[in-house]
């Protein structure tokens, strides 16, 4: 098997719809300004919305799997030790639970596979011949995200009343903190003795996270279509600091986006 597979070599069926991360953006941005306020469960759009949101997380849960597999094998034990190939394994075990969940979800909420495109961000992301740079873009910026999602989706559940979906979030949320936690541990373990190195990561997790803020979609207001977990981040090896710099972030591009259209 070879080592760092390119996304475009990811395979899938027939049913899925595939797309670049330029068109999915350009998608985004089509989307208008009623795309960064949260779902309101009472409105005529929670419902679609809901559904969109659930395949996304459906093929990014397949393409987090992919990823972990990726880094569990594409380096020596020199580059990443040991214990943290068992990690980036017992990473893919939770994100093929996570898939198979995801799946019963879009079924329990009636979503087809291939319903909406996919595009392949997060694999990219996880395509970065650097390892250390690859627990910085997925397991801390992108698993980061899925702590928000969840949360933001699990609270939407309880006020939807809908137990199942709920409890799912809820579960899966559960894994993601240990993934971001697994992430935040191995990147300081790596470069503990090459702090330029360290730099260099973080400073390309600030740039998945800005690209993943949506145009400042994600806060910490009641009113923002993603929320900003603070605790459950902090649990899972994020500083203050960190958080901040996400927020501030995020509202920086919701005045530009604003400001823009």
């Amino acid at each position: 098997m070879r080592t760092q597979l390119p996304p475009e070599q990811l395979a899938r069926d027939e049913r899925f719809h595939r797309i670049t991360t330029a068109e999915r953006f350009a998608d985004e941005r089509m989307k208008g300004a009623a795309e960064q306020r949260r779902v309101d469960p009472a409105s005529e759009e929670s419902f679609d919305r809901a559904r969109r949101q659930m395949h996304g997380i459906f093929v990014g849960e397949i393409q987090a799997l992919e990823g972990a597999g990726r880094t569990a094998f594409d380096y020596s034990t020199d580059e990443t030790p040991f214990a943290m190939k068992l990690d980036m394994a017992r990473q893919c075990w939770d994100e093929a639970r996570h898939v198979e969940i995801s799946l019963m979800l879009g079924d329990h909420m009636g979503t087809d596979v291939g319903e909406f495109s996919e595009a392949v961000t997060l694999f990219e992301a996880a395509c970065h011949p650097d390892p250390v740079f690859r627990l910085a873009g997925v397991n801390r910026a992108l698993e980061g995200l899925a702590i928000d999602v969840f949360t933001t989706m699990r609270d939407f559940a309880i006020e939807m009343d809908d137990p199942v979906l709920e409890f799912c979030e809820d579960w899966m949320l559960a894994d993601e903190v240990t993934h971001v936690k697994m992430g935040s541990t191995w990147l300081r373990e790596l470069t503990k003795d090459d702090k330029d190195r360290q730099t260099k990561a973080l400073e390309f997790q600030r740039t998945v996270d800005g690209l993943f803020n949506f145009r400042g979609a994600r806060g910490e207001t009641r009113e923002a279509a993603i929320q900003l977990a603070r605790r459950f981040r902090e649990m899972a090896g994020f500083d203050t600091s960190e958080i901040d710099e996400i927020a501030r972030m995020a509202e920086q591009q919701r005045e530009q986006y604003l400001t823009a259209y």
